[in-house]
Formats: structure tokens, C-alpha cells, sequence
């Protein structure tokens, strides 16, 4: 992950912003003339392209790992980033170089038609990256949708190499539709004439869109089924008599979904010729990384005192509920708990540890939803805004929170991450949680100290 920024690094944000009052207006059509001004670069780019609701960025991850373990040069497109512009855009695992991609960004802008619409910010980057990986010759690069699909910037090929559709659930709905059908409609929206999928669980309701379609176009699909952990903590997959066994680096059952998906991306691309051997995909999957996502870091005070804290986007409720998943079961499973000042006697009587979170949500999402998934009777609450971004208002949110979980111990606003984090780190007892955006969870790793670890 990067840490530090460079001048050329402010350079990109000043450029990029030029164009964030666009916003967001989902359209291929200024993408396609863009590409075209730019010699349709993406024509040049063999492409996995990855779309869901969630676990596009840990399949994003497994399969750049793998791929780049057996040897091919990989690229790998992902959003949103943590701290640096330059996170998007990586070739084998490494991030663009800051004067690299600023010349990749001044290129696309000055291809842009004077007279016509204004392409949006991730427009404009998503063309950069196209560029880069045309440029730089990759074998294959994996693409992850920046927003629903059929009308995404990344959907500029016609001949994908496997289209992936990781999960559905009722998110950006402003956008994409009211309903999971009209949601999975714009996801299935990647899916090309003949060209392989892998699709993982589905709700009913969106299974049945993507399947129509998926028998319309005419593609051969595999819905692996997730692999299932063993006795010694590994995984193990299976699917058509074979089975590979193999570590998970990323905590959380749900990587059992997005590896097996990665696994069968991959089993789609040996059909085509490509040359992956198991043992690149176990040992690419071990050394895949995808920091901010259940991750456990101590973080340090300004006495250098540690406090243990574990951080994970959790920014709509589906990947809430994944979140309070993992920390149930983490509680369930810790029998003598080595974190400094967490209390076990509420586990040994049977009765759920609370939990102390500290949180923050951009305006647009589902607070409601994502509440009723995290909080539980005898939780804390601890709510500051989202810095940079359209912040939803800690108090706004400290109102809708009581009105879910009445039982709170204590719900409280805070008017910055640092002194959200100094507040929780005075309380002796229960795991602590930081949550709610990636974005704020940038801001921590830009602007705080911290190590990682394994509890």
C-alpha cells in the first residue's frame, strides 16, 4: 500500500478534480469517444472483467496474485483507492508510478473534445488506465466495475476473456433500480455474446435475471460452489471430481465465495489455452493482498500506546453484515482473548461480548440497513464524519442508530476520526471496530499511525 505522497501525487489529485463536479452519469458514450480520440486502447487490452456488489476487490485481488504467479503481466484496475490515486492502476501487484500515471492523465485530457460533453472523473481515469495497460503490453488485465456494469466506464469490450458477477444486493439503488432485478439487469449487463462467466450466489430474484441472460447471449457459465474450510484451517475447492487445497490469507467465511470464484475464473481461462498451474493459484491466493477489509492493526496513540482495532469498509449492508458475521464468530472462537483490556466473562457466560464501534458513512448509503446489521443491545457507538467525501452528519446518524438499536450503552459524535479514536481508545473493555467507508478508513492509514497483525 502506498504511504507517502509525492509532489506529482498532487498533481494528479489537482488534475482529477477538474472534473469531479460531473459527478457520477453513468453513459457509454463519452467513454467511446474518448477511447476512440485515444486509438481505442482498450482493443488492445485481453480483460477479466469483475463486477458484484461485493467481493470484487478480494476476487480482483486473488486473481492479479495468481496470474502474476504464473508468470503473465498482469494489470489490475480497482476502486475506490485508500490513499493514493495510484492504487488503481497496479502491474504485477506494483502500483503506477506517480509521473507515469500524470503523463497517462495529461494525455487523455488533452484528447478531450472541446465542444463536446465533459467526460466524468472516473472517465477520465478509467481511460488512463486503459492507455497504461495498452502501453505497457499486459496479457491480460482484471477489471473491476467501478458501478453497476452495463453502463460502466470499464465496459468497452466486446470479447472479455471471463466475465465475473460476484454477489447482488440492494445497493447504489438510486442509480441502478429500486429492486435486486433491476440491480442485477445492469450487473449482467457485462456479460458478453459466447464469452465465459463465473457467477457466485445470487438472491432468487437476481439469479433468475442473470440466468436469462446469461441463455440469451449464449455464454458458458460455472457457479462454483464456495469452498469449505478444513479441520486445519485451510480451504479446500472442489468442482467437477478435482479439488485444490489452499490458505486464505483474508479473514471472513465469505472469502470462501470469492476465492472459489477466483479458482473458477481461472479454470475458465485454461479452457482458453492460458497457463496456470495449481500451484500458482494456491500460492497466489496465500500471497494475495487487499488491505482495509477485515483487517486487525494496532493502532498508536500519541503516546506510541497500542490499541488493538480491527477496520473494514463495511460501507452497505450486505458487507455489514459480513462484517458483524466475522466478529461474532472471531468472539464465538477467542476462548482467552490476547487483546489488551478485552473482557471474556460476558463470552464464557454464554452472553455476546459488546462491541465498540467507530464509524463513518457517506450521505448516499444505506445508514438504516447497515445499523440494523452491526448494532446489537450493549454496543457503543462512536460516529465521526467521513473527511473529503459528502459525509453523512454524525448526529444525523447517532439519531437513526437509537432508533434502530434502542439498547445502546452510549452513542456519541465526534468531529474528527483522531479524536473519535482517542475517545474509544479510553475504554478498558471489548473489541473495537472501525468501519463504515473506505474512505475514512484511507484517511486512517493516511493520517494515522499503526501496525498490522494477526490476533
Amino acid at each position: 500500500m502506498i504511504t507517502g505522497l509525492s509532489t506529482e501525487d498532487a498533481a494528479i489529485e489537482a488534475l482529477l478534480d477538474r472534473f469531479s463536479r460531473f459527478g457520477v452519469d453513468l453513459s457509454l458514450d463519452r467513454i467511446r469517444h474518448l477511447l476512440k480520440c485515444l486509438g481505442n486502447p482498450q482493443q488492445r487490452v485481453p480483460i477479466v472483467h469483475i463486477a458484484g456488489s461485493n467481493g470484487k476487490g478480494s476476487v480482483c485481488a486473488y486473481l492479479s496474485s495468481i496470474l502474476t504467479e504464473a508468470r503473465y503481466r498482469v494489470g489490475r484496475y480497482t476502486s475506490p483507492h485508500l490513499v493514493s490515486w495510484r492504487e488503481r492502476v497496479c502491474i504485477n501487484e506494483a502500483p503506477i508510478a506517480a509521473k507515469d500515471l500524470l503523463q497517462r492523465l495529461q494525455e487523455v485530457v488533452a484528447a478531450i473534445h472541446p465542444e463536446r460533453p465533459s467526460p466524468t472523473q472516473f472517465e477520465v481515469f478509467t481511460a488512463a488506465a486503459w492507455l497504461h495497460f495498452a502501453e505497457m503490453t499486459v496479457d491480460v488485465a482484471v477489471m473491476e466495475v467501478g458501478l453497476g456494469g452495463r453502463l460502466d466506464a470499464t465496459n468497452m469490450v466486446d470479447n472479455p476473456l471471463v466475465s465475473v458477477i460476484t454477489s447482488l444486493s440492494r445497493e447504489h439503488w438510486q442509480r441502478l433500480g429500486p429492486t435486486l432485478a433491476d440491480i442485477a439487469r445492469e450487473k449482467a449487463g457485462i456479460l458478453k455474446p459466447g464469452r465465459p462467466a463465473v457467477v457466485g450466489p445470487l438472491p432468487t430474484e437476481a439469479e433468475a435475471v442473470v440466468t436469462d441472460r446469461l441463455t440469451a447471449l449464449r455464454c458458458p457459465a460455472l457457479w462454483p460452489p464456495p469452498a469449505c474450510f478444513q479441520k486445519d484451517g485451510r480451504a479446500i475447492y472442489s468442482l467437477a471430481g478435482e479439488s485444490l487445497t489452499y490458505t486464505l490469507p483474508f479473514p471472513g467465511e465469505h472469502q470462501l465465495i470469492n476465492s472459489a470464484l477466483a479458482i473458477a475464473t481461472c479454470h475458465q481461462l485454461r479452457q482458453q489455452g492460458w497457463i496456470i498451474p495449481d500451484a500458482a493459484i494456491t500460492k497466489g491466493i496465500a500471497q494475495a493482498q487487499w488491505p482495509g477489509r477485515l483487517q486487525w492493526v494496532n493502532w498508536l496513540d500519541a503516546t506510541g500506546q497500542a490499541h488493538p482495532l480491527l477496520i473494514d469498509g463495511a460501507h452497505n449492508p450486505a458487507a455489514a453484515q459480513m462484517l458483524r458475521r466475522y466478529v461474532d464468530s472471531w468472539l464465538a472462537n477467542t476462548s482467552s482473548l490476547s487483546l489488551q483490556g478485552v473482557d471474556t466473562s460476558a463470552s464464557a457466560l454464554g452472553v455476546t461480548p459488546s462491541v465498540v464501534w467507530l464509524m463513518g458513512m457517506l450521505s448516499t448509503k444505506d445508514h438504516r440497513e447497515v445499523f440494523e446489521a452491526l448494532l446489537r443491545p450493549g454496543d457503543s457507538l462512536h460516529l465521526v464524519p467521513v473527511p473529503g467525501h459528502l459525509s453523512a452528519a454524525p448526529a444525523d446518524l447517532g439519531a437513526i442508530a437509537q432508533a434502530v438499536c434502542p439498547e445502546l450503552v452510549e452513542c456519541r459524535a465526534y468531529s474528527s476520526l483522531a479524536e473519535g479514536l482517542q475517545a474509544i481508545s479510553m475504554i478498558p473493555a471489548s473489541p473495537k471496530v472501525l468501519c463504515g467507508s473506505l474512505y475514512l478508513i484511507g484517511d486512517f492509514f493516511a493520517n494515522q499511525r499503526f501496525v498490522a497483525f494477526n490476533p
